[in-house]
């Protein structure tokens, strides 16, 4: 996966499953390089146990584009290579009432289609800075001289907690058809080792 905030939403989606996963070891060095780069490593060990690999589509124009590139050979049916269409950000953002909250912004927040927006993880950025909670808005974002909003120095570790306590993945996955998919895939492996076992 490509950083911390993917991680945590993996743990969350295997932790709500009917098949109890061992989760083995996470690679996320160096954001989606490393990943591309070992695409077909990854493959290659599914034949051994089941591989997830996340990233994020960002500005490449499809999934499945993204897929033939990275790989550019068969798929191993264990090898569950999904992307987040556009960032896992639009899977945050879906959850969008829990959201809003856990910010304590006591106005509406919607997000419809958080896949279509161009910038999730601005969006997000932009949201958290109108939390009235002091201790959240300096959590999650911080301004720079231009006025433009980056990552603040506790983003991950303070999502992680939305993700493990109020993020409701099935809400989520209505939004975004990326994440629907992911969870479609999971199903569909789990019933293939079940297969196998029989």
């Amino acid at each position: 996966m490509e950083d911390d905030l993917s991680e945590w939403l993996l743990r969350r989606l295997l932790k709500g499953r009917s098949v109890a996963y061992a989760e083995g070891p996470v690679f996320k060095r160096n954001g989606f390089g490393f990943l591309r780069k070992n695409a077909v490593a990854f493959n290659n060990m599914a034949k051994v146990c089941p591989v997830l690999l996340l990233t994020d589509l960002d500005r490449h124009p499809c999934p499945p584009g993204l897929v033939r590139e990275w790989l550019q050979q068969p798929k191993h049916k264990d090898f569950l290579l999904r992307v987040a269409v556009r960032e896992v950000e639009a899977w945050v953002l879906a959850a969008d009432a829990s959201l809003g909250g856990f910010l304590g912004i006591r106005r509406r927040v919607v997000f419809p289609t958080p896949e279509r927006l161009s910038d999730p993880k601005l969006e997000l950025l932009k949201l958290a800075s109108d939390s009235p909670r002091r201790d959240l808005r300096d959590a999650l974002v911080r301004r720079e001289g231009g006025g433009n909003l980056r990552q603040g120095p506790a983003y991950n570790s303070t999502l992680a907690t939305f993700i493990r306590d109020e993020w409701q993945p099935a809400v989520a996955a209505e939004r975004c058809p990326s994440l629907s998919r992911l969870l479609n895939a999971l199903t569909a492996m789990e019933a293939d080792w079940e297969g196998r076992r029989q």
